[in-house]
């Protein structure tokens, strides 16, 4: 499918515009905590010229057919250019999670780290993350390294979108 620029796409949010649009595939989780587990998802990345991006995802588990078992994660948020190819992330989660993120973008990849994490009472004992986005072949490749519930950061969620 092809792609083409936004003409009012903000100058600082170039190295991340091929972000923009809705995606959806499917993906594996694994954590030493869970059982592992597939899931379908969709990311959608929308802008309006200003220097930020709204981002939400959600995410449903499946079965070995691809069919849905279940609702699983939302999340949403802001991505903000802060010029120089680096961004701030705020995103909050249906688990009651809330997480501040920095990220740097570059050649069709996009690294975010964790800077803050604030959790409500009920929400599980997650301290820090790490995500890579990147753009292979035209597909939304990501992974996320999770630390929770007394783990260290390790492997947790691993998808390929297509654009839909």
């Amino acid at each position: 499918m092809a792609f083409e620029l936004p003409d009012n796409l903000h100058p600082d949010c170039g190295p991340i515009a091929w972000l923009l649009g809705t995606w959806r595939g499917n993906g594996h989780g694994d954590y030493p905590t869970i059982e592992k587990f597939q899931f379908g998802q969709e990311l959608i990345f929308t802008h309006d010229g200003r220097p930020f991006f709204h981002y939400m995802a959600r995410a449903w588990i499946i079965d070995d057919n691809g069919e849905k078992v279940r609702d699983a994660a939302i999340e949403t948020g802001f991505i903000r250019a802060v010029g120089d190819a680096k961004f701030e992330i705020l995103l909050t989660h249906n688990t009651g999670i809330a997480e501040v993120w920095h990220a740097t973008a570059d050649n069709g990849k996009m690294e975010w780290t964790t800077d803050a994490v604030a959790r409500t009472e009920t929400a599980k004992a997650y301290t820090a993350g790490k995500r890579l986005y990147g753009n292979v072949e035209g597909d939304l490749l990501y992974a996320f390294d999770m630390a929770a519930m007394g783990q260290p950061l390790q492997p947790h969620l691993w998808a390929r979108l297509k654009r839909a």
